[in-house]
């Protein structure tokens, strides 16, 4: 229960404060892998802020200055690479490779950040380093006393699940390559993913034509409500309150908000004071444990979100069935079968592994850091 109160202060809080900005998003969507270019001047200032740390620098080109947005990882991974906000500091001088813009304004992605006086690159974030997860020695699966699993750490510890083995939600775990926001490698793979409706499967592959550059949690940073928040690169904690029968699920990425799942008996119907006529970013979860498994049957979505990364369409008919199996003490089973009529022709089923992050907390990372 450590910093309970204090995540769904600041979640409520992030989540009302929203406004719309880009956030974290598919590189792709904004800058274009044909258009290199080679910077090379002055930095100007340095924003260290989420969604994406940014450097600007005055470029010299003849007689006229230019000033250029360079956009970098976000700070968690920049972290884990060991840089911090005064790596860089205004003055420094420094060669930028990277790729442009699509829209021809003067910004680019960094692929690679060079300190002009002594050759040495900063900046750039080791693949994979988004959370450092350990393996260690064989663990059982962690109990309560009454032998129930235990999806969250044992008493005295922490930690958080991530690292999924599966960036996207496609039919069967068939493996359809994606990169990690779940856009298509081959476009021609939009019939495998899954059984859609004909306006789905359009809708879907105009999503990835366009690079997913229509994201709600990116433009928006609306919640990542259902599989999604399995998915996302800064994992997702369990905070059990076990007296209460009921489970929040804090989600690392977004706008790094929570859902409850009730564990105590009640039906699967709308709430009169509630969410009864009021369709929701996380729909209305209740559970129920079947042996070692928490069974989490949630309906009542709206339509205002991506439900999975890579833009697959839902309706507010979605019914989710989800299967949470803590197998061992570092590997989570995520199932989920998704019934859709409104989108898809008949009910279909996927799942993933997510792995133990041990002795941390979720990464501090919001969708706009507060930004104006």
């Amino acid at each position: 229960m450590k910093h309970f109160f204090g995540r769904l202060a600041v979640g409520l809080g992030v989540f009302l404060a929203a406004a719309p900005v880009v956030a974290h998003h598919a590189i792709s969507a904004k800058f274009d892998e044909n258009k290199p270019v080679t910077l090379k001047g002055l930095v100007s200032k340095v924003d260290w802020l989420n969604p994406h740390v940014h450097i600007f620098i005055d470029v010299q080109n003849g007689n006229t200055s230019s000033n250029w947005a360079i956009e970098l990882e976000s700070p968690v991974d920049l972290q884990k690479g060991g840089w911090n906000r005064d790596s860089l500091k205004p003055g420094d001088a420094i060669t930028v490779q990277g790729i442009s813009a699509k829209d021809g304004s003067r910004q680019a992605w960094a692929r690679s950040v060079v300190m002009t006086s002594t050759g040495k690159k900063v900046l750039d974030a080791p693949s994979g380093t988004q959370a450092s997860t350990s393996r260690g020695a064989a663990r059982p699966t962690p109990r309560w006393p009454d032998g129930q699993p235990r999806l969250g750490p044992p008493i005295g510890e922490t930690g958080y699940w991530a690292k999924p083995s599966a960036n996207g939600l496609v039919e069967n775990a068939a493996r359809i390559p994606m990169d990690p926001y779940g856009l298509l490698r081959n476009i021609a793979d939009v019939d495998k993913v899954a059984p859609f409706q004909r306006w789905a499967r359009d809708l879907y592959e105009l999503r990835q034509r366009n690079h997913l550059k229509d994201d709600p949690m990116f433009l928006y940073c609306m919640p990542p409500g259902g599989p999604r928040q399995f998915q996302l690169p800064y994992g997702m904690q369990f905070v059990e309150d076990h007296d209460r029968k009921r489970i929040f699920v804090f989600v690392g990425s977004g706008n790094h908000n929570y859902r409850i799942i009730y564990t105590d008996g009640r039906a699967q119907e709308g709430q009169l004071r509630g969410d009864a006529d009021n369709p929701l970013y996380y729909g209305r979860a209740v559970a129920k444990w079947e042996k070692d498994t928490l069974v989490v049957d949630t309906k009542g979505f709206n339509e205002k979100f991506w439900f999975t990364n890579g833009g697959l369409p839902h309706t507010e008919q979605l019914h989710l069935m989800e299967r949470l199996t803590r197998t061992d003490f570092n590997t989570l089973k995520y199932e989920v079968t998704i019934d859709d009529p409104g989108a898809y022709t008949r009910t279909w089923s996927t799942g993933w592994n997510l792995q133990w992050v041990p002795g941390e907390e979720l990464p501090i990372y919001y969708c706009q850091d507060n930004r104006p």
